[in-house]
């Protein structure tokens, strides 16, 4: 059931509170209401998008050029941010859970931890199956085993998480929504334990105290940490301290291209078209290199597929991508069909003028035509929803994307500023870094991407910058704000991790994070589907109550 504002609600502290109500905590207070819990789920936002909401979330970005605005990185309605994402879905990988020395952090659970949820998480995106990987064909087939093109990225069918979950929302006799609400601060008793949450409303300002038994925070990795913030300023010892892992290691990943790739034979591409495979959702094919070859280059995990060439240049000659380009320009349009972050990272300075993308149009109109109802067709099918766009071309030529992990560092982190909202709750200062190591990791693993390519006779890589150059271009185009990762960490004590095992604050028995924020490191992959498979395993532990019973047994430290 959805409820508006805060008429009543201080009556409603005996439930489980989530906080957030984006895929993450969605898939968690569902989970939670099945099982009998009682939830009271908050949302900050309402059932639309309302730009004096979604200010609430401003914060000071340090280098604007390396992190995405905040109307992008976060989204304050129903749905959170998956109102905003292209809803590509894949788990972690299972090394991105072993001990790796190079990396500078460790997981506390293990992969088979989490592997029991995949199932579940690919319900809560709607994606088809927990299926990630399948043979490659034989002209992607290599002996030499250091890379492969087995992997697959699988991508929802239904992009808004709210829509996903409608039933057990307007249903749930468990599951309580309350709208437009906002937590802005926090209450702890004198035994360490959170004894009530601050309320405003997101539009008036009204407030009033809720009393609480138990706390999810899964508001998104920024404004969780924001909340985590805001209550380790009341009190400087907690959480592990001012100089402790809270906004600290915050990473998201390090994306851009230095090469293109050269088909030897230019029908291989199509093994990487956006295709419906056999469980009913869009999948694609992905390069990466294999698990010893990161153990034996200490690479950092990365994944590599070709694209369209840079769409603004119109030195393509291609009608399709003109066209495409041109309804980028057209924001409130291109919004409905492509994410708003895709969107503005294709509409660049350097893009060429209005008149060679007509003249491209002009000349190409017929297949313009046909690819743009062809492409409307398949994104607003009512069963499957075409995620992206992949325009083959004669010469074999593409663009090669990577997608690669970032390390974690003490030094990107996201403070508290002095200024706050207006309704009290201190604003974020946001300082995303990118380091050496993880431009250099990018490079080495192009290089034996290229060497493995060439082997097996499937194609060439032509850079676009000498040899010299390219760690320094990796970093110039490194940019990110959408995954939010490390910033409130699992580990295993106060001193390095923010939360345990469970995602429960060391030293609170009745505080959890579910958000990708917990997630140590970065890995290759978008970080929402880990983050929800641990928000279900969390959902698992409170039904069961172990999680509480272990950690109503800590000792409580600095609360």
């Amino acid at each position: 059931m959805i409820a508006d504002g805060l008429d009543g609600i201080e009556c409603l502290g005996n439930h489980v509170c989530v906080v957030g109500a984006g895929p993450i905590g969605l898939a968690l207070a569902t989970r939670l209401a099945a099982g009998g819990e009682r939830v009271l789920l908050l949302e900050s936002g309402g059932t639309s998008a309302d730009s004096k909401v979604q200010a609430l979330a401003a914060a000071d970005i340090v280098e604007p050029f390396r992190h995405d605005d905040m109307m992008v990185a976060t989204s304050r309605q129903m749905g959170g941010t998956s109102n905003l994402w292209g809803a590509r879905v894949l788990p972690y990988d299972p090394i991105d859970f072993e001990h790796r020395s190079w990396i500078g952090a460790t997981w506390p659970i293990e992969y088979d931890d989490i592997s029991p949820y995949f199932a579940d998480a690919v319900a809560a995106t709607a994606s088809g199956a927990p299926v990630y990987s399948e043979p490659a064909p034989i002209e992607l087939s290599a002996r030499d085993g250091s890379f492969d093109a087995t992997p697959l990225e699988r991508w929802g069918n239904i992009q808004a998480a709210q829509h996903i979950h409608a039933a057990a929302i307007a249903d749930s006799p468990n599951l309580i929504v309350r709208t437009h609400v906002t937590v802005t601060g926090t209450e702890f008793a004198e035994d360490g334990r959170l004894a009530a949450l601050k309320l405003a409303d997101s539009r008036s300002g009204a407030t009033t105290r809720l009393p609480v038994k138990m706390v999810v925070l899964a508001a998104g990795g920024l404004e969780t940490t924001r909340l985590l913030l805001a209550a380790q300023r009341e009190a400087p010892a907690r959480f592990g301290g001012m100089d402790g892992p809270l906004g600290r290691y915050y990473m998201g990943h390090v994306v851009g291209e230095i090469s293109r790739i050269v088909f030897n034979e230019p029908a291989v591409a199509k093994n990487f078209d956006f295709r419906v495979d056999s469980h009913g959702s869009y999948v694609r094919r992905r390069i990466a290199p294999s698990g010893a070859t990161q153990c034996e280059h200490k690479l950092l995990n990365c994944a590599f597929w070709p694209v369209v060439p840079q769409i603004g240049h119109a030195e393509h000659d291609s009608a399709i991508l003109s066209m495409i380009w041109m309804v980028m320009r057209l924001g409130p349009v291109a919004r409905l069909l492509i994410a708003e972050k895709l969107r503005l990272a294709n509409l660049t300075p350097e893009d060429s003028p209005l008149w060679h993308h007509a003249l491209n149009l002009v000349r190409g109109a017929p297949s313009a035509v046909l690819f743009g109802v062809d492409f409307l067709r398949k994104r607003y099918d009512k069963k499957t929803r075409m995620p992206g766009i992949f325009v083959r071309n004669p010469s074999g030529r593409y663009g090669l994307s990577y997608h690669s992990e970032q390390l974690p560092n003490p030094d990107s982190r996201v403070q508290l500023t002095s200024d706050c909202d207006r309704l009290g709750l201190p604003r974020l200062s946001i300082d995303l870094r990118f380091l050496p190591e993880d431009a250099n990791s990018v490079v080495r693993t192009h290089v034996l991407l290229e060497q493995w390519l060439a082997k097996a006779k499937i194609a060439r890589l032509d850079y676009t910058c000498p040899p010299t150059e390219r760690a320094a271009t990796v970093l110039a185009q490194a940019r990110h704000g959408a995954h939010q990762i490390g910033i409130a960490r699992m580990g295993t004590n106060s001193h390095e991790a923010v939360v345990d095992r469970d995602l429960f604050t060391f030293d609170c028995a009745n505080l959890a994070v579910a958000s990708t924020a917990v997630l140590p490191t970065s890995g290759q992959a978008n970080p929402t589907m880990t983050g929800i498979m641990l928000g279900l395993r969390l959902a698992d532990r409170l039904l069961r109550g172990t999680a509480l019973s272990i950690n109503t047994s800590k000792v409580n430290r600095g609360l």
